[in-house]
């Protein structure tokens, strides 16, 4: 679920103490880091002797600075990304945990309103259905991001929430595995999740994502309904545009955007009720979708754009529907992180921005862009283009 980059130049630093095999040998500043979370994990109930069988052995870990930084959904181009999360393997997958666990699946779907395809496309793409959960001892992954990372204090509460999760014997200290940012489980929980969301789908007293997979899929659609999932809309859906399309119009009602002439692509008729917001991921020579507020709820699960696209589309082609009419740009040069991070910076320097100037984009960059676009004649996709840093680099 959360992405975050750490910062190389702090783990460039500490490369020479991270080597030791035991905690005793870590740096005085490591071992004092640990022992100022004492107070605070105490007060949030831990135990000493869990605390300190927490930290047996452990030191800040050198390869987690060499896996951040390289997170698909936020540097490869989102057709690429997207074609890996619907692979034909990764949809037969799909379909096959579909049947067999089609009555987990039809409870869960009862009790949180969350379609089943879209559980099934979050635990797909978390962990492959289960196959690949990560190995990676939590403490160990939270404590280095919140001793050595650019984002401490946040990670310093996820570590304190993993203490409580063992202190609350949840899982064993040697089981409480999972990814190098901490998150755990078949779907991926960090811990402060699993502390908030994660509930016993099988009945048996425990809250289990990391080996119950109807603990998994019920967390997981516990944790969509609660950020707010609307079962009587779709997440999105791929449409056709008119000629002369007045790009001024971005979120409308769907009746208001079938009589402007926009209409599905798979020839089906706009939903009754609801909104949808116009989203071109790859910019008007790629293909145009209308978004409901389902997608965000998807990208509370992990920010990136290309993230919820890909569980989106993966879950529409577990359904049985079929893949986008519209082709991608792929010959099409795409900016990179940090030319992504300069747009928001001008941007922001033109006072149309108030964001994260990260690079990662979601709803409000897309907004930024595409009134820069529109005060400057350009057609008005809130795509970043190199087309918009080069108009941005000449504005003045």
């Amino acid at each position: 679920m959360l992405r975050l980059k750490l910062a190389c130049l702090a783990l460039i630093a500490l490369a020479a103490v991270m080597a030791a095999p035991h905690r005793a040998d870590a740096s005085p500043a490591f071992q004092a880091f640990v022992e100022g979370l004492w107070p605070d994990a105490q007060a949030r109930g831990v135990s000493r002797a869990t605390f300190d069988n927490a930290f047996r052995g452990v030191v800040p870990d050198p390869k987690i600075g060499a896996t951040t930084g390289k997170q698909s959904e936020f540097v490869r181009p989102v057709w690429h990304y997207i074609a890996a999360a619907t692979a034909p393997g990764t949809v037969a997958k799909g379909q096959a945990a579909a049947r067999q666990w089609a009555p987990v699946l039809a409870g869960v779907e009862r009790t949180y309103g969350v379609p089943s395809s879209v559980v099934l496309a979050l635990w797909g793409l978390e962990s492959g259905y289960g196959a690949s959960t990560g190995g990676v001892y939590t403490i160990r992954a939270l404590a280095t991001l919140a001793f050595a990372g650019n984002r401490r204090e946040l990670f310093r509460q996820e570590l304190l929430a993993a203490l409580q999760i063992l202190e609350q014997d949840h899982i064993a200290r040697d089981a409480m595995l999972g990814s190098w940012a901490g998150a755990m489980g078949q779907t991926q929980f960090m811990p402060s999740s699993y502390l908030k969301f994660a509930v016993d789908g099988d009945g048996d007293g425990r809250r289990d994502i990391w080996t119950s997979v109807p603990d998994a899929l019920a967390s997981t659609a516990n944790f969509m309904q609660q950020k707010g999932w609307d079962p009587s809309l779709p997440w999105g859906f791929e449409v056709v545009l008119p000629e002369g399309f007045d790009w001024r119009t971005v979120s409308a009602g769907f009746p208001h955007w079938a009589s402007l002439g926009v209409r599905r692509a798979d020839g089906r008729a706009m939903p009754p009720r609801g909104e949808g917001a116009l989203f071109l991921p790859a910019g008007v020579k790629g293909p145009a979708l209308l978004i409901t507020a389902n997608f965000e709820v998807i990208r509370a699960y992990n920010t990136s754009d290309a993230y919820a696209l890909g569980v989106g589309f993966l879950s529409d082609r577990i359904a049985g529907l079929g893949p986008l009419r519209a082709s991608w740009p792929v010959s099409d040069p795409i900016l990179t992180l940090a030319e992504r991070a300069e747009v928001q910076k001008r941007l922001a320097a033109l006072a149309l921005y108030d964001g994260a100037t990260d690079g990662k984009v979601g709803p409000r960059s897309r907004d930024s862009v595409r009134r820069f676009q529109l005060s400057r004649g350009l057609v008005a996709d809130g795509y970043m283009s190199p087309a918009v840093l080069e108009a941005l680099r000449a504005a003045p």
